[in-house]
């Protein structure tokens, strides 16, 4: 939390256990043949730009997807966890699985889109093994100092961040890359149902 807190971001290996690991990459796969390719910007604005970006969403659900309880829990817990000791007011998420091809990539962004900044921490859990350097695919940060921070996509390594103050990138990759990947979210009660 004080690394979150001072700056911007932090890198938490082994973040689930092998059981959640090994639920969350069998549902993935179960799913796989409906991902869709992914776009940018939020409801009437979203649109496709394989220039930008290069990945297959699934848009996760937790009325529909109960079979990942274990995730929604973990996900309670760490709502719980960042809400008490970095004073935020999170109440919801919405999260997808991720899927790179080979050649896939996404330009560098901040994770808020405009008129809407309900977005408070971007989280990502990754979902694959025996992933080497050459494979590319690193998440690529410019931390608050300018430099840019490498972090390699391992099996089970998650990544939070301030969703309106880290820019980011997806670094091409060359062989499929997984994760698990979404927002914790300020939502008001007016603001109504969002995805997840």
């Amino acid at each position: 939390m004080d690394d979150l807190a001072e700056q911007d971001y932090v890198v938490i290996d082994d973040f689930i256990d092998n059981n959640l690991y090994k639920e969350i990459k069998n549902f993935l796969f179960e799913n796989i043949d409906v991902f869709d390719r992914a776009g940018i910007g939020s409801l009437n604005q979203h649109t496709i730009k394989k220039n930008i970006r290069g990945d297959k969403t699934y848009w996760l659900n937790k009325e529909r997807d109960t079979i990942l309880k274990d995730f929604w829990n973990l996900l309670e817990e760490t709502k719980s966890t960042l809400n008490r000791y970095c004073y935020l007011s999170l109440s919801g998420q919405e999260f997808h699985l991720a899927h790179y091809p080979s050649g896939g990539y996404y330009k560098r962004h901040l994770d808020q889109f405009e008129g809407r900044n309900n977005r408070m921490i971007s989280m990502i859990i990754y979902l694959n093994d025996n992933w080497e350097t050459e494979n590319g695919g690193q998440l690529e940060i410019l931390d608050k100092n300018k430099k840019l921070q490498l972090v390699e996509p391992i099996a089970k390594r998650c990544v939070l961040f301030k969703s309106d103050k880290v820019p980011h990138a997806v670094l091409k990759s060359f062989k499929d890359r997984y994760s698990l990947t979404g927002w914790l979210l300020y939502q008001p009660t007016s603001l109504g149902p969002l995805l997840g």
